[in-house]
């Protein structure tokens, strides 16, 4: 189950130098000049989790394989990108199929980086993409209410939904908010999901700070981060420069680094974390000598459901989980000494998974 968050901005504000870092490599090209990212660069990431290594070093685990996120390092945006500017659409294209957006914004002064407004405005810059979202989105939601109609008139019920909720994230986009405001029924979250909205997607703002500013932030990040509460959004401090020092590191000399300059952890910590926390997900665990391994899950996933994250036939022929809380497997040391403590538990096909359990399923083939 793949998750994948799109790294957006406008450019020169550190997006490409971000993705190098995040993703330990030199994929995609950081310059200073507009789009020099012509091709959106897609990295696979660890999900950071402590629980993990520990863990494995109760069940003697000889592999340890932590959970994953996706981030799309998308070209830079500017404004008319809606209407085509810069490199237009075809981006567009690329945030539809993400998950979530993390929104880089330029919060650091430097005079040797062309900014390409002229000026340092993190949040204007946060305006600027937005308005240009939202306007794509109008314009892709005019075209389907077109198509969609003819359908209605034909009694075709799943057009009657979602032209219903079309119209509900037109309002919304006419008002000058994100569709990502609308409040969806349970019943129609599936639905609204499939529309695939630019502005539906939930978003984290990542100011990208001075070297000498990542432990504080600045006044820009501290209006970035007023912006974000005022939506209900989330943001992240991080500079960086300093992450693509770090993953030049091994990780001794990662944590001397991070110390001298009055870091508990990287910023690429917080971030892949918050775009965890950002899409709801949660991690489950499966324990044992040959491999300690994290899953991804949405929060409220039922254990057949969880099951078949591993395998379909698990989903399938779903029988019961053996489950022990995290907390449990640490205290007991290990699945035998939470068995003889009675903290092992059998679980059917209603139970809600918790983010920690630990988990081994049994299935008929």
């Amino acid at each position: 189950m793949g998750f994948k968050t799109g790294i957006v901005g406008m450019p020169n504000v550190g997006k490409s130098t971000l993705f190098n870092a995040l993703t330990r490599t030199a994929a995609a090209q950081a310059a200073n000049f507009p789009f020099c990212t012509i091709e959106p660069n897609v990295g696979d990431v660890a999900v950071p989790d402590a629980r993990l290594d520990k863990l494995a070093e109760i069940a003697g685990s000889k592999q340890i394989i932590p959970t994953r996120m996706t981030f799309v390092d998308i070209a830079g945006l500017v404004k008319g990108a809606s209407k085509g500017e810069g490199l237009g659409n075809q981006f567009l294209a690329n945030i539809r199929e993400c998950d979530a957006i993390a929104h880089v914004l330029r919060c650091f002064e430097d005079g040797d980086v062309t900014h390409v407004e002229g000026r340092v405005d993190p949040v204007a810059d946060a305006e600027t993409i937005e308005t240009e979202l939202m306007l794509a989105d109008m314009e892709s939601i005019e075209k389907r209410l077109q198509n969609v109609s003819r359908k209605v008139r034909g009694g075709d019920k799943d057009a009657v939904q979602q032209e219903r909720l079309l119209k509900a994230a037109l309002a919304a986009l006419e008002q000058g908010k994100p569709a990502r405001t609308v409040d969806v029924a349970a019943d129609d979250r599936r639905a609204w999901d499939m529309l695939q909205l630019l502005t539906s997607k939930p978003i984290l703002y990542v100011c990208n700070v001075a070297e000498d500013e990542a432990a504080t932030g600045n006044a820009h990040s501290a209006a970035v981060a007023k912006m974000a509460a005022e939506q209900g959004a989330a943001s992240v401090v991080i500079s960086a420069k300093i992450e693509e020092e770090i993953a030049q590191l091994d990780a001794d000399e990662a944590e001397m680094f991070l110390t001298e300059l009055g870091l508990e952890e990287a910023g690429l910590d917080r971030l892949i974390r918050a775009g965890y926390d950002l899409l709801h997900l949660e991690t489950y665990f499966t324990v044992g000598p040959k491999e300690a391994r994290a899953w991804t899950i949405p929060q409220g996933t039922t254990a057949p459901r969880a099951a078949g994250v591993i395998h379909g036939d698990f989903e399938r022929g779903f029988i019961r989980a053996e489950t022990i809380a995290y907390d449990d497997f640490l205290a007991c040391k290990g699945e035998q000494g939470a068995r003889d403590a009675g903290k092992l538990r059998a679980e059917g096909k209603s139970y809600v998974v918790k983010d920690g359990d630990v988990l081994h399923f049994l299935f008929n083939t």
